[in-house]
């Protein structure tokens, strides 16, 4: 999720379509939090890793 984030990012950056740069921060957010509970060991919806 983070890498897809990233990509939405950058294609929002280089075509300036807002509503992609928009869907890249809250991807690449939604992403770095549910790597950061998975790496503490904590499960979240029944996965204890997201990839």
């Amino acid at each position: 999720m983070i890498i897809l984030g990233i990509i939405l990012l950058v294609l929002g950056f280089i075509f300036g379509i807002p509503i992609l740069w928009t869907l890249g921060i809250i991807i690449a957010v939604i992403g770095a939090i549910l790597a950061i509970l998975g790496a503490t060991g904590r499960a979240v919806g029944g996965r204890a890793h997201y990839y």
